[in-house]
């Protein structure tokens, strides 16, 4: 199975591929970051996080995305601007009928990691 992993922020949203099979350990096949400045109209952000997450799904063709879910922060911004690119990045799985599964940062350090 192959997996498109998301970290999503208006700033920087991280990507990343990983294969493996019950069993087995996981492959790391690609990583990257798709960075917006701050200073760029917000909407216009979100349209590049989905044109970059859009390039990935069509080069990796993966079997499912697993976003991290968005958790409480004390900066309302903060969470409003991962929220959002958190939306987009599902919107584009979903779009392409791909299974969309939401994770918090330890459930995916512990799947990955076995701790």
């Amino acid at each position: 199975m192959r997996v498109l992993g998301i970290d999503p922020g208006l700033t920087r949203c991280g990507l990343g591929i990983v294969e493996g099979s019950v069993g087995r350990p996981l492959r790391m096949l690609d990583v990257g970051v798709v960075q917006t400045p701050a200073d760029m109209p917000t909407a216009l952000r979100l349209c590049e996080i989905e044109r970059v997450v859009d390039a990935w799904l069509d080069r990796h063709q993966p079997d499912a995305v697993a976003v991290e879910r968005v958790f409480s922060q004390h900066n309302v911004r903060t969470v409003m601007g991962t929220a959002q690119a958190s939306g987009v990045a599902m919107v584009v799985a979903a779009r392409r009928g791909l299974p969309v599964a939401m994770h918090t940062p330890s459930e995916v350090k512990a799947a990955v990691s076995g701790s």
